[in-house]
């Protein structure tokens, strides 16, 4: 069966990676499938080029193998750690990338908590102070493209102590991104995580589904998310070697 190139009507339901990959087919989103394989390039998601994939290892290495001569080793390939470890092992052209997790919930709605509230773009020059000192690599960012509107808390003395914000979502699965909390003003105060609840209530409200991606090893993250109601997933990346 030769590679085909995927649609809109391709577009999978079950598989909240995917679907967030897909971006409602956005442009620029292009879609292949190979026997019960698919990969899905789309350019600047998350600050990264993805190609993120599902299926068998033999069909998903020929998908791989077509994206990357057509688009370049600017891509990633992404997916669940197992599939990842078994293209490497298959393919000497490709290396891994340390793995993190993918983190998800479902549901119609989450309990928020006083104190967090929607930030205005007067308050962005504050939020991206506050992420420069506490998350540098953040691919979300106020002043940047891809978040579509963020959440703040402020301590009594009116500072910018922690933000969250809606980013790069799709039509059936909200993200997450740009968690951030002071390190000495907000952290240990519950800030992110009422940040966090008001994000992620409106991330279900309006698509059924929420996710975001964090570092495994950042442990006090993964506590808040699993706290939240968040299952983790583990993924990894594959790269050209001279990519």
């Amino acid at each position: 069966m030769p590679i085909r190139t995927a649609d809109a009507d391709d577009l999978t339901t079950d598989d909240s990676l995917l679907d967030w990959a897909a971006q409602g087919f956005a442009p620029g989103v292009r879609i292949w499938t190979l026997d019960g394989a698919t990969a899905i390039a789309t350019p600047a998601l998350s600050g990264r080029d993805r190609l993120t994939v599902r299926g068998p290892v033999e069909p998903v290495l020929t998908l791989v193998r077509h994206a990357f001569a057509e688009l370049g080793s600017h891509y990633g390939a992404v997916g669940d750690r197992a599939l990842i470890d078994q293209l490497v092992d298959a393919a000497p052209e490709l290396r891994p990338v340390p793995p993190f997790l993918w983190m998800e919930t479902a549901g119609d709605s989450l309990a928020t908590r006083p104190g967090a509230h929607w930030l205005t773009p007067a308050d962005y020059p504050e939020a991206a102070e506050l992420l420069e000192l506490a998350l540098p690599t953040s691919h979300a960012h106020p002043l940047r493209p891809g978040a579509t509107r963020w959440a703040g808390v402020r301590d009594e003395a009116g500072r910018l102590t922690a933000t969250a914000c809606e980013a790069w979502s799709a039509p059936t699965v909200g993200f997450m991104a740009g968690v951030a909390a002071h390190p000495e003003y907000g952290r240990g105060r519950g800030h992110a995580e009422a940040a966090c609840r008001l994000v992620l209530d409106a991330l279900l409200r309006g698509h059924g589904r929420a996710a975001l991606m964090v570092n495994a090893d950042n442990t006090a993250a993964v506590r808040l998310y699993r706290r939240l109601g968040m299952a983790p997933r583990e993924l990894c990346v594959a790269r050209l070697k001279d990519g």
